[in-house]
Parts: structure tokens; C-alpha cells; sequence
């Protein structure tokens, strides 16, 4: 197994079995609550939780959010995935495609667009290593490879300060992704990994050509922890811990983003555990919500599980809608309906 594989079954390992969840520092959901609504003048039976996102419609707006490949036990994760994006017409990310390209022979651990002819489906690389001889030519062999919607570029600083052997030369990136927007032909999405992204830095990644930001903001599994879980030295073992709750939480990411931006297409991502957070999400201006743990642990069980967590997720944001008098997430996004507390 490749350096990378191995880093790759480790990270798995590490968020499904220790506590790599952040601590000190939450999601920002928490600050948040809705005006009840008791007396809806609503069916049911009639809410209507489907939306748009890059011009492809979907039946919820959740995003599978990018996680794995590489392994066998990754395949068996992202097969089942795609399988269920496809029932629920719900939006995937893969994680990151460095592996297939490295070694071609694990490619297949990604190929879920036969299983999921109809999904919106992100494609994914690290930012960083278009300064690591990747361009133009890599980027468009794992969209293709997939049949991607869009290319996700992943910023990881953090982690990449933490990870033993981490690439660190984040200089010159900026313009690096200003090219690639002007020559490939998908949308290009930016995407942190759970330290965030803040109004400051979506403005040079918009101008820089991206099409959409996904803030992964602070609050839910902390990369800093699990590098840390397997770090290979002392040194690194303690900077994750120092950095384990870095970040900006992902409900400030999404108002400070949205107040300067107000048409960017934008996820939110980062510590999102249920469908009322979710809720919240779009409430405060995101266009869907982007959710990995609670579907990695249950695409790790079974397709039941999977199923069980779909439902679940779709049931709390259309109880939101009921209960707050909104027919639609459209109308949810106007309602003023999610208040700030004290």
C-alpha cells in the first residue's frame, strides 16, 4: 500500500473510531433559533425541500459532502453513496482524486457515475498541488474520469502544516486558480476543509474566477486532530492538539459571506450533524448544506443506514419549513423566520 493509500485508510479509521470532533469551538448553529410557527396554514404533505444548485436539480438540499477513495473499504463507502445520491437526487463529492492519478489501478474506488447517472457530482484535488506539478492536464482527468459536474479545489492549509511530510508551498495559488478558471470548462468550487473561509478570502477566490464557495467552516471533525492521531512525530502530535479547535465557525462564514456576496452559489459545510442545521444553513443565505460524518458512519453500517439517514435529514428540514410557516426553502430564505440569540 502507497503512502497515500495508507494515509488514506488511516483517515477513515481515525473518524469512525476516535474523537477527532472539535471541542472548544462549535459550528455557530447553536446562536441561532427559529420562530415557531403555530399555525402554519400549510399541508404537510405539500412542502416542497427541492431546490437548485449549479443548474442541476435536486430532491433535498444536501450535499454529500467529499471524503474518501483510494482503498477497498473507501469503494464499498463511495459505491454506496452514489447509490443513494441517486435514489434521493442529493449532490456528491468524492475525496480527493491525488490517489487515482498517482495509481491508476485504484481509480475505480471513485467511479460512481454509473451508479448515479443523474446526481450532481463534484470531482476533487487539493489546491495546493497545483504548485506540486499538477494543472490544467490533472485537473481535467479526474472530471473526466468521474463525468463531473464540477471540480471541487480543496484549501488545507492547516492540515497540510500538520500531516507528516504535509505540501506546504501555498505560494503563488491564487493565481494558479485564476488560470485554471480561465481554461477548464466545469465550475470550479472552492472548498476549505473545516477551518473556513471568510468574506476577506472569498473575495479574492470569486475574483479569481471560482464558481461557488463551500465555507467548511470550524466545528465538527477537526483535520488538526486527526493528523494528529497519526503523527509520526512528538512535534506533530502536539500541534494538532494546539490547533484542534482553529477555525471560524461555519454559521459566521456563511453571514459573512453572504452579506458581501449575496448571488455566489455557496454550501455550508463543517460540523453540520442533522437536518435542522441544515435548516439554519439556508436560512442565514446558504444554497445547500453539506453534511460527512453522519453519512460516512452510516454508509460504514449499510445501505438501511443510509436510507434511515436520508429520511431522517429530509423529514427535520421539511418539519423546519411546517413549523415555521414556509412552504418552500425559497420562502424560508425571505421569512426572517431564524432569530440570533442573546
Amino acid at each position: 500500500m502507497s503512502n497515500t493509500q495508507t494515509r488514506k485508510a488511516d483517515h477513515l479509521r481515525i473518524c469512525l473510531e476516535e474523537d477527532v470532533q472539535a471541542c472548544r469551538i462549535t459550528n455557530g448553529f447553536e446562536r441561532y433559533r427559529f420562530t415557531h410557527c403555530c399555525l402554519p396554514e400549510l399541508n404537510l404533505s405539500e412542502i416542497d425541500i427541492t431546490t437548485t444548485f449549479l443548474g442541476k436539480s435536486l430532491g433535498a438540499p444536501l450535499l454529500i459532502s467529499s471524503m474518501t477513495g483510494g482503498t477497498e473499504q473507501a469503494k464499498t463507502i463511495n459505491y454506496r453513496l452514489a447509490q443513494i445520491a441517486q435514489i434521493y437526487k442529493l449532490a456528491m463529492g468524492v475525496g480527493s482524486q491525488r490517489i487515482a492519478l498517482e495509481k491508476p489501478e485504484v481509480a475505480d474506488t471513485f467511479a460512481v457515475r454509473s451508479l448515479a447517472p443523474d446526481i450532481l457530482l463534484f470531482a476533487n484535488l487539493g489546491a495546493v498541488q497545483l504548485n506540486y506539478t499538477y494543472g490544467l492536464e490533472q485537473c481535467l482527468q479526474v472530471v473526466d474520469f468521474l463525468a463531473a459536474d464540477a471540480l471541487i479545489l480543496h484549501l488545507n492549509p492547516l492540515q497540510e502544516c500538520i500531516q507528516s511530510k504535509g505540501d506546504t508551498n501555498f505560494k503563488g495559488i491564487l493565481d494558479k486558480i485564476n488560470t485554471l478558471c480561465s481554461k477548464i470548462s466545469v465550475p470550479i468550487i472552492a472548498k476549505e476543509v473545516g477551518n473556513g473561509i471568510s468574506a476577506k478570502m472569498a473575495q479574492k477566490l470569486i475574483e479569481a474566477g471560482v464558481s461557488a464557495i463551500d465555507v467548511a467552516g470550524a466545528g465538527g471533525t477537526s483535520w488538526a486532530k486527526v493528523e494528529s492521531e497519526r503523527a509520526e512525530k512528538p512535534l506533530q502530535r502536539e500541534l494538532g492538539r494546539t490547533f484542534a479547535d482553529w477555525g471560524i465557525p461555519t454559521a459566521e462564514c456563511i453571514v459573512d459571506i453572504r452579506q458581501h456576496y449575496p448571488t455566489i452559489p455557496l454550501i455550508a459545510s463543517g460540523g453540520l450533524r442533522n437536518g435542522l442545521e441544515a435548516a439554519k444553513a439556508i436560512a442565514l443565505g446558504a444554497d445547500i448544506a453539506g453534511l460527512a460524518l453522519p453519512f460516512l458512519q452510516a454508509a460504514s453500517q449499510s445501505i438501511e443506514s443510509l436510507h434511515e439517514t436520508v429520511q431522517l435529514l429530509m423529514a427535520e428540514i421539511t418539519t423546519v419549513l411546517f413549523c415555521t410557516g414556509n412552504a418552500n426553502l425559497r420562502a424560508l430564505k425571505r421569512a426572517n423566520a431564524l432569530q440570533k440569540l442573546a
